[in-house]
């Protein structure tokens, strides 16, 4: 056939530019053993790109296009529909009419066909554009046939697809559009087939759905399907929407082992559009599924069970490939990658009694939904293997040995701040592979610093003198959550420290009506301006100071390749000018001095009610060391994660200065391509010169997908994402249940905020987020409550909340898509919910 028209046959995965990602599927699908695909042809690229030749104004209203966003939703609909319009005005050239003639005899002149739109970003790995393009059915003769040709050309202007390739970051120039022209087929029934289950992800149950007759009344949701759940060729869920089934039991598995052979084929699991006709399937459309979270790879076929990393610290956005090798060199613990994401292997912890039992313990304290989701899985029977007891140990919550001494605290700062400066002079004058073989070295510094038994000893001596005072004070007194109160204001907590920091420079800008004027509308590069405004020298040296201690700060940090802070100053100023506006000179020294004020009067408060009860001596001597110990040591369970961040800067900037020395050299494109590549890989660049273009191309495309996903807190290797619950009957009417981790009831206007430089807030607001790592806590100076999706007991949000005395509830699924912006709610921080409030 001729360039503008390719049979079926000649078609395969190597054709998507040709032939659009539908078109260039099916032709691959008929290559498998076994499957029937009906007979057809391709309209090409080449045919499209004809005819766009035809009509120059196009390119200028596609540019047109370009420059609008997502959200200009009228200006979108009327653009796109002139673009249609003049598309299918185009008469079709002579030599695509001719190679479309030919073809159309070749499968029979009144054939009655299938015309279906195939565009070049459609049906990928990495986004589907699913219901973007448009199809037509029961087209019969050539001149119908070029008709609907020209249709399926201009439905790539669509509203809906304009409107998606604007959100996705596609370039409406370089998207094109082929057509799949296919002789028809008049099933007995049809379908869809998904080859892993899309509700829970598991890649061992299939998905049929089935109607009678063609399935577009199915697809266009007008009448309701049948379904089978199948697994292992068993169908183990089976729902008929008429009475009368529209497949047999063995029709469904057959089509579901039809399904694994294509699945096979592809590699990933796959969204199949099928059709019945006496006792053959025909297959009509492949696409890969993907909303699916990748499975990390393994070297055998057995269970395995992860966690999530992100969950654990707060950051559960996807990590450029340097990201997650710097965080692997930095834990001990061996973690498997998943779109972008760390996950570590617990199976063997969950197969031994004692360790799983330790495991869940500690899962239950920090992350309820995370341990439900484990039990869930352990509640299968043969999932998880039972060990012979030679697996790896959990060290659970043992009691910590160590004495309460304050001195303990202030000697593993100081060794920890001597170990960074020591690593910035010896880090000084060094590049290429000597530069990565010392910084790939100093990691063991790094581990050295980070889990120091006696740095482990403090935190678990902080977080048990939490828990041991929660709980029995309710026991004794009826207190629920007294720790919160009593840790008020504590020393050394470096991130509570740095939010009032930050009222502190306010306190440097609020008393220059021109600088603040200024930083209203400051650019990137306001600081070097700072100085010649009235006060602005002051403003300045105050940004300065606080970037010299904070500035390795940023929203991810535990992602190398975030900008931090110290890059971009300009992220710090929405919340400099929150608080310049909210707040009066002195109101950081004001505010702890209040918290330590509020945590001494709640001791003796405590202490008085303990010595009244039975055995109340012992009670209260026994409270007042535990008080004494989570005030010395709770403060400095933000340090080590502080400590570790200053070193991640100090690699940082130098492997930029690498970077671009690499640029210059031409072995990278850009100082950001070293982000896409490995620790390991940056060392053996600069050893060796081998080229990574096409990797860094390849992971490019692949991090926009990751963007896209969630991660579940718990996953299986058979891909099953589970997210727990927390299975309460105690709550009010409508509640949305959480981790009740700062103790206090407030109401108040819900902001629901999902990028720290997006907050507006005002005294009273109560912060609605997916999570929050330290740079959100500047944010709690200003907040009366706290709810994330994401967090436990002793996260970083749960701990600053406790700090400042916010009620705060964490792990609230859903909780930015179920609250609205602007809504009343009502926080109570004390028995773990939020209730979303009647408008007033």
């Amino acid at each position: 056939m001729s360039g503008y028209v390719l049979g079926l046959a000649e078609v395969d995965d190597t054709r998507i530019s040709l032939c659009g990602g539908k078109g260039a599927h099916l032709g691959e699908v008929a290559r498998i053993e076994g499957v029937q695909v009906p007979p057809g042809f391709c309209v090409t690229t080449e045919a499209f790109d004809r005819v766009l030749r035809e009509a120059p104004s196009i390119g200028e209203r596609l540019d047109r296009l370009g420059l609008l966003t997502a959200d200009d939703r009228e200006e979108i609909a009327a653009r796109s529909a002139e673009v249609r319009q003049e598309i299918e005005r185009l008469v079709v050239p002579d030599e695509v009419t001719a190679a479309i003639t030919d073809a159309l005899e070749r499968l029979g002149e009144r054939t009655p066909c299938a015309v279906r739109s195939s565009a070049t970003a459609e049906d990928l790995p990495t986004a589907s554009f699913a219901g973007q393009q448009d199809s037509y059915l029961n087209v019969v003769g050539t001149a119908e046939i070029l008709r609907h040709v020209s249709r399926c050309w201009a439905s790539l202007f669509t509203e809906r697809a304009v409107t998606y390739r604007l959100r996705n970051g596609f370039d409406h120039r370089q998207v094109r559009m082929a057509v799949v022209v296919q002789q028809m087929v008049f099933p007995d029934s049809a379908g869809v087939l998904f080859t892993a289950d899309p509700v829970t992800s598991s890649r061992r149950i299939s998905c049929v759905e089935a109607v009678f007759g063609l399935g577009e009344s199915f697809v266009s949701g007008l009448v309701n399907a049948d379904m089978y759940r199948v697994l292992d060729e068993e169908i183990i869920e089976r729902t008929v929407a008429t009475g009368q089934p529209a497949l047999t039991d063995a029709q469904a598995v057959r089509l579901t082992r039809l399904g694994r052979r294509i699945e096979e084929h592809f590699g990933r699991p796959q969204d199949i559009e099928w059709c019945l006709a006496g006792d053959e399937f025909q297959i009509v459309q492949s696409r890969p599924i993907t909303t699916l979270f990748p499975v990390p790879e393994t070297t055998d076929d057995d269970n395995h069970v992860y966690v999530s990393v992100g969950h654990q610290q707060m950051m559960t956005d996807a990590m450029k490939p340097l990201g997650l090798s710097v965080w692997q060199l930095t834990t001990p613990r061996p973690m498997a990658i998943a779109a972008g994401r760390l996950f570590v292997d617990v199976t063997p912890i969950l197969a031994t009694p004692q360790s799983s039992a330790a495991f869940l313990d500690v899962a239950d304290k920090s992350d309820p939904l995370m341990g439900d989701a484990l039990r869930t899985v352990l509640g299968r029977t043969g999932f998880v293997p039972a060990g012979d007891g030679s697996g790896p140990s959990f060290p659970g919550t043992a009691q910590a040995e160590i004495e309460t001494d304050p001195d303990l605290v202030t000697e593993l700062i100081g060794n920890a701040e001597a170990s960074v400066a020591v690593l910035k002079r010896e880090i000084r004058g060094k590049s290429g592979p000597e530069l990565l073989e010392f910084v790939i070295a100093d990691f063991e510094e790094l581990r050295r610093i980070l889990f120091d038994p006696r740095s482990n000893q403090v935190i678990m001596a902080g977080m048990q003198a939490t828990w041991w005072l929660n709980e029995n004070l309710r026991e004794w007194l009826g207190e629920k959550n007294a720790a919160d109160t009593l840790t008020l204001s504590a020393p050394h907590n470096v991130t509570s420290e740095m939010g009032l920091a930050l009222l502190d420079v306010a306190d440097a800008i609020r008393p220059h009506p021109e600088v603040v004027a200024f930083l209203q509308d400051a650019e990137d590069d306001f600081l070097d301006a700072l100085p010649g405004l009235a006060g602005g020298r002051e403003a300045r040296d105050a940004i300065q100071d606080y970037l010299g201690k904070y500035g390795m700060r940023c929203v991810g940090e535990i992602d190398i390749t975030r900008t931090r802070w110290s890059e971009n100053p300009a992220a710090l100023l929405p919340m400099i000018l929150t608080n310049v506006r909210n707040f009066e000179q002195g109101a950081a020294g004001h505010r702890f001095d209040q918290g330590r004020q509020e945590a001494w009067k709640k001791e003796q408060e405590v202490l008085e009610r303990l010595l009244v009860l039975p055995g109340g001596e012992q009670k209260a001597a026994d409270t007042k060391r535990m008080i004494d110990r989570v005030r010395t040591f709770i403060g400095y369970r933000e340090y080590p994660k502080y400590g570790m961040i200053s070193r991640y800067l100090v690699y940082k900037l130098a492997l930029l200065q690498e970077a671009e020395r690499l640029t210059a050299a031409g072995l990278l494109e850009s100082e950001e391509d070293a982000f896409f590549l490995t620790l390991q890989e940056l060392h053996e660049l600069t050893r060796t010169g081998q080229g990574y273009g096409e990797v860094i191309r390849e992971r490019r495309e692949a991090f926009k997908s990751f963007e896209m996903l969630t991660p579940p807190r718990v996953l299986t290797s058979d891909g099953e994402a589970i997210s727990g619950s927390y299975r309460r009957d105690d709550l009010p009417e409508g509640a949305l249940s959480g981790l009740a981790v700062s103790g206090g009831t407030v109401e108040g206007r819900a902001r629901v905020v999902l990028n720290v430089a997006d907050a507006d807030l005002e005294p009273g607001d109560i912060l609605v987020t997916a999570y929050t790592d330290p740079s959100w806590s500047p944010l709690f100076v200003t907040i009366s409550g706290l709810v994330t999706e994401v967090g436990g007991m002793m996260t970083h949000g749960a701990v600053i909340a406790r700090e400042y005395g916010l009620p705060a509830v964490v792990g609230v699924d859903q909780a930015t898509r179920t609250i609205q912006d602007g809504q009343r709610i009502r926080v109570n921080g004390t028995d773990g919910f939020v209730e979303i409030l009647p408008a007033r």
